[in-house]
């Protein structure tokens, strides 16, 4: 008699929901887990405006079955949404990357920073903690930390380096921090905080400098204007590609036990290299002729140097950078040059 084959269970993918979905990092975020075989949700905000551009590739009609990428809408602001959220997807891990993340732009609305950057983290984290008390169910937490935290504390930073924030945004994230960490401490949850450096890509906002200075050099090599306009060329960051930064944003919620981590290249450059690298690979002599200095991009407090140490990500994530600064400047310029139909191979 042949004997009758016993069905094997169908293995569970896992749920991530994640907050920030259509910025530069919930999108390579989007795409990492996906090809991971995870079960996408994202939270995106009502707007009179298409703003899914970084995520339209990965769009599935609702209409389609076995969807694994799927949008709500809701707010940072709104805490009620959050918590409904959190029970409908039951996920199995949350990443809020969603904030107010323009550092200049703080000084000017301080208050809606402090509520979305700040107290949107306290919001996710106290639905987490109510739906595991009322499930039983585990939700793995990443909160999107900012080297921006460290301000005027001297390079290079670590995980115990002090925090002297020199923006509302700064001090928003701080916020933000400190209750992640209460939370893993006070309720058990597994809460993680990525103290993340600057990371940029092709798909970073345009206000933001790496990008205002990338489709500046392609805007004047097109024709189209004649300078750029920026603040402080002195400031000096620690810049990394984004999509690397991603993985390690997973791989602390893969570790057994919760911890921080500070994510980063360990070398640092300024603004001025940077104008420099730009122009140059555009092919443009004389950089200083397109370069106008406004008062306007000034911050009130600046935060003169940044540069990350990040030994311990390396030594118990096993994450390295692998994009070096020149090509990390290389590909922006680039990507706008091809943008503007101005590139030369």
């Amino acid at each position: 008699m042949q004997q009758e084959k016993k069905s094997v269970p169908e293995l569970k993918h896992k749920i991530a929901l994640l907050t920030g979905v259509t910025g530069q990092d919930g999108s390579y975020l989007s795409e990492f887990l996906l090809k991971k075989g995870y079960e996408v949700h994202g939270v995106i905000r009502r707007a009179s405006v298409f703003n899914t551009a970084r995520i339209d590739h990965l769009f599935q009609d609702p209409h389609e079955e076995n969807k694994r990428f799927i949008l709500h809408y809701g707010d940072l602001a709104d805490a009620n949404t959050v918590r409904k959220l959190v029970y409908q997807v039951q996920p199995d891990e949350v990443y809020n990357l969603g904030a107010q993340s323009h550092v200049r732009v703080s000084f000017d609305i301080p208050e809606y920073t402090a509520n979305i950057t700040g107290v949107g983290t306290l919001r996710i984290l106290e639905a987490i903690k109510d739906f595991q008390e009322h499930t039983g169910k585990l939700a793995k937490f990443y909160q999107a930390s900012s080297s921006e935290m460290f301000g005027s504390s001297p390079p290079p930073q670590n995980e115990l380096t002090s925090f002297r924030p020199r923006s509302p945004y700064g001090i928003a994230k701080a916020f933000s921090y400190y209750t992640t960490v209460n939370y893993r401490e006070a309720y058990g949850l597994f809460a993680c905080n990525g103290i993340l450096f600057n990371h940029e890509s092709e798909r970073r906002g345009e206000t933001f400098v790496t990008r205002k200075i990338a489709r500046g050099v392609a805007r004047i090599k097109a024709g189209l204007d004649k300078k750029i306009y920026l603040g402080n060329l002195d400031a000096r960051r620690d810049w990394g590609y984004a999509p690397e930064y991603v993985e390690a944003m997973w791989l602390m919620l893969q570790q057994r036990e919760p911890e921080d981590y500070v994510i980063g290249t360990g070398e640092s450059h300024s603004v001025r290299e940077l104008v420099e690298l730009a122009f140059s690979r555009a092919s443009i002599r004389a950089w200083q002729d397109y370069i106008g200095i406004d008062p306007r991009y000034y911050r009130p407090a600046e935060v003169e140097h940044l540069i990350a140490d990040p030994s311990k990500a390396r030594v118990k994530l096993g994450w390295t950078p692998k994009t070096k600064f020149h090509e990390l400047v290389e590909r922006m310029v680039d990507a706008s040059l091809k943008e503007y139909n101005v590139y030369e191979a």
